[in-house]
């Protein structure tokens, strides 16, 4: 068979979908001003807009939210959650939060806390960026040059320059730096993973001046699934002590355990720093709920532990939604679809400014090109171009990707096949496609709830 990917599951449950009619999405995605956001989950047929609380959950999962403490303070399921981080993650002090934008917030609050300075990142996270503004502090970029180009190969684009992270420590001073963070399988650069000895090497950097090694660890198993793949030293390591590596080489972490952990909410921080743990403590209480939910139910932090633990015991899961992601990118790649390369580990990105090369920037080409895949389908994917860049700028050397974003444990091949399909019918008929000019724009984080119109 020329595309496959055996699930290792059977399905137990199932959801019904609808595909409506060509005039009908068109109304749909004009009410929803051609923003993929806005449209209604009822008019959307295959939903590719993110992996992030969409994936299904486990048998083992929906039978621990039927163990939920629902109490308000020391639920029996935090303990379960702590003992699950501690395991998996090594790290000695959590603070639950209701998803990872909670934990990034605290955790920049805490760091920064209006001090000022300036925050190293490996790229940048939409939200994750805006923390470290609101929180007073400047970001800066420390991603090699691999990581803006679509067509490299480099199969760690995910890594820090480290030499660029030395000048920037020279020239800043260390004290001007409250932490450096280090996105596993960096999302804006088409889910591309960095390596262990980069994390090694920026580690060791860090300690040397005595600045706190933040890791984003949203995506870490699959960093980590990268790693063994990639890295010779680690083939015959398992994914749980992949991670606990990885985790130890920095002083803590923010997790949206909305993707690697299957979960439909919750996230944490974790750290190895006791200060900075209880000034997060404190701050929870404050922003997200008691130290011991952190704006979770009881249930939530059940499947949350429970989906750490299968996270890296179930290795044949993760194989699987990595290998739906590769198999999704070679039915494309089959087509002549410009790609970001190498395929990440969950989504495939399209490169827009290939796919339409007639739009200019300013017509938004992968704003267009979702709307237009949804048109042409009903498949829901999400731009991350310009419109995804803080107020206009694009630092990130022009990039305009349409991310599409499968969800673990959900879709089929046949899904997969009818979505490549979608996208080589508006592939044929791309000469065609008119660019959008923007309406409306909110102060920040924009690409949620911007507006646009057909030029």
């Amino acid at each position: 068979m020329k595309y496959y990917a055996l699930p290792p599951y059977k399905n137990k449950a199932v959801e019904f979908i609808s595909l409506i009619s060509r005039e009908d999405r068109e109304r749909a995605i004009k009410d929803a001003g051609y923003n993929t956001f806005l449209l209604k989950s009822k008019d959307v047929f295959i939903d590719f807009l993110t992996d992030s609380g969409t994936s299904a959950m486990s048998d083992r999962q929906w039978a621990g939210i039927m163990l939920g403490d629902e109490a308000y303070a020391g639920s029996e399921n935090f303990y379960h959650l702590e003992d699950a981080v501690k395991d998996v993650f090594g790290y000695p002090y959590l603070v639950p939060t209701h998803q990872g934008r909670g934990a990034e917030h605290i955790m920049a609050q805490v760091l920064i806390g209006g001090r000022g300075g300036f925050i190293p990142n490996n790229l940048y996270f939409t939200t994750s960026r805006l923390h470290q503004e609101i929180a007073g502090g400047t970001w800066l970029d420390v991603s090699i040059p691999e990581a803006s180009d679509p067509k490299s190969t480099c199969p760690f684009k995910g890594n820090i320059d480290v030499a660029k992270l030395e000048t920037y420590i020279k020239e800043k001073g260390p004290e001007s730096i409250p932490f450096v963070r280090m996105e596993a399988s960096v999302n804006m650069a088409g889910g591309q993973p960095f390596s262990m000895e980069n994390e090694r090497a920026v580690s060791a950097l860090c300690k040397k001046h005595g600045i706190f090694l933040l890791l984003d660890a949203t995506r870490i198993v699959e960093n980590a699934h990268f790693i063994r793949e990639r890295e010779e030293k680690y083939k015959s390591w398992s994914l749980k002590k992949i991670v606990r590596m990885m985790c130890a080489f920095s002083d803590g972490c923010t997790m949206s355990s909305k993707k690697d952990h299957y979960v439909n909410i919750g996230g944490f921080l974790a750290t190895v720093r006791k200060d900075v743990f209880e000034r997060a403590r404190a701050l929870v209480v404050v922003y997200e709920g008691l130290h011991t939910y952190g704006g979770m139910a009881g249930r939530d932090m059940e499947a949350l532990s429970i989906g750490i633990k299968e996270s890296v015991e179930n290795e044949e899961l993760v194989a699987h939604y990595v290998g739906q992601v590769s198999v999704l990118a070679k039915m494309l790649r089959d087509r002549g679809i410009p790609l970001c390369e190498p395929p990440g580990a969950h989504a495939v990105f399209l490169d827009a400014k290939q796919f339409l090369p007639h739009l200019s920037q300013s017509e938004f080409p992968a704003q267009t090109l979702a709307s237009e895949l949804y048109i042409e389908g009903g498949v829901r994917t999400m731009e991350r171009g310009i419109v995804s860049g803080q107020h206009g700028s694009e630092p990130y050397d022009g990039l305009e990707f349409v991310r599409l974003a499968i969800p673990r444990r959900v879709y089929e091949l046949a899904h997969l096949m009818y979505v490549a399909d979608v996208v080589e019918t508006a592939w044929r008929r791309r000469s065609h496609i008119r660019g959008l000019a923007m309406v409306y724009e909110p102060k920040d984080l924009r690409f949620f709830q911007a507006r646009f119109e057909k030029k």
